[in-house]
């Protein structure tokens, strides 16, 4: 299996992942006062292969459900993108060793 495109698509995973906890914590804090939300910074890793991510606090205070519900929404598609690559990858690795047996 290519470590190239399995490494990109688990960090991909890792990455929706990371987007879907902050924003449900941002939901779950919605009436918290002072509460500051949370985003998530995704850069590509040094390597080059996948990306890496750091939380970030947004500056002002207040809550954004409607940002949050969408970014929920977001990570989910992008969650399950990586896991078709993923699986994609398994099945074309699998062909081939059918191949050479």
């Amino acid at each position: 299996m290519s470590s190239i495109s399995l490494s990109t698509a688990l960090s991909g995973m890792s990455a929706a992942n990371e987007r879907l906890r902050a924003s449900a914590n941002n939901v779950a804090n919605v009436n918290t006062p002072g509460y500051r939300r949370e985003r998530i910074e995704a850069q590509t890793a040094e390597d080059g292969d996948g990306v890496t991510t750091q939380v970030v606090k947004v500056p002002e205070p207040g809550a954004k459900l409607e940002t949050d519900v969408v970014e929920q929404q977001s990570a989910t598609y992008a969650f399950v993108g990586n896991l078709r690559v993923l699986q994609t990858q398994i099945r074309a690795e699998g062909a081939l060793l059918d191949i050479h047996v």
